[in-house]
């Protein structure tokens, strides 16, 4: 468990901090959180927490492949993907 686990007080923050202004965007991060976020290492969740400061459309760009995540992100980026190709996001109809 990481140094840092999250209560559920903190798990609803990430949650809320998922939510993103692009659609697209928030639809992915929100179900990678609920479906994956608490399977991560430490090393991952401290990444994913930072990729949350991050521009959404530099997110958005390095999600689509169409530019290179600083080493730091590049693990996690690499999972999120990893997850959208699995085909596990939630429809919302």
């Amino acid at each position: 468990m990481c140094e840092e686990a999250e209560d559920d007080r903190q798990y609803n923050r990430l949650l809320w901090r998922s939510r993103r202004g692009m659609l697209e965007l928030d639809l992915v991060l929100v179900d990678f959180v609920r479906a994956r976020y608490a399977l991560l290492p430490c090393a991952e969740q401290t990444a994913y927490r930072g990729l949350l400061d991050q521009d959404d459309w530099t997110v958005w760009e390095w999600l689509q492949r169409r530019a290179t995540p600083p080493a730091e992100y590049a693990g996690i980026v690499e999972n999120i993907v990893a997850f959208i190709a699995d085909g596990v996001l939630r429809r919302r109809d």
